[in-house]
């Protein structure tokens, strides 16, 4: 087996599990607050308490994967160019006279 073959190989199987990661999971942990949805502190006496909500996750600890995001997006422009607008009906001219 070529290196070349054995890379797209291994590309091509990472890239299957990301899929199907973001199929089975779509929402990830938050990076900046690890999930917990608030910032963590500490007051004068070095004991822990609940901090500000984070502004990433707007608190609620989860954050869409960016995977999923491109998949919404592209979802969103292949509905938007295929399918037509429903457009009111005509209204008839009425005769005078």
């Amino acid at each position: 087996m070529t290196p070349y073959l054995l890379a797209g190989a291994c590309l091509l199987a990472i890239t299957l599990g990301y899929i199907g990661l973001c199929q089975a999971s779509p929402y990830g942990d938050c990076r900046k607050c690890h999930g917990l949805g608030f910032a963590m502190k500490t007051n004068r006496k070095g004991r822990i308490k609940r901090g500000k909500d984070c502004r990433r996750c707007k608190g609620h600890g989860k954050r869409i994967r960016v995977g999923r995001h491109l998949y919404n997006l592209c979802l969103h422009v292949y509905c938007d160019g295929t399918h037509t607008p429903s457009r009111p009906a005509a209204k008839r001219p009425t005769s005078k006279g």
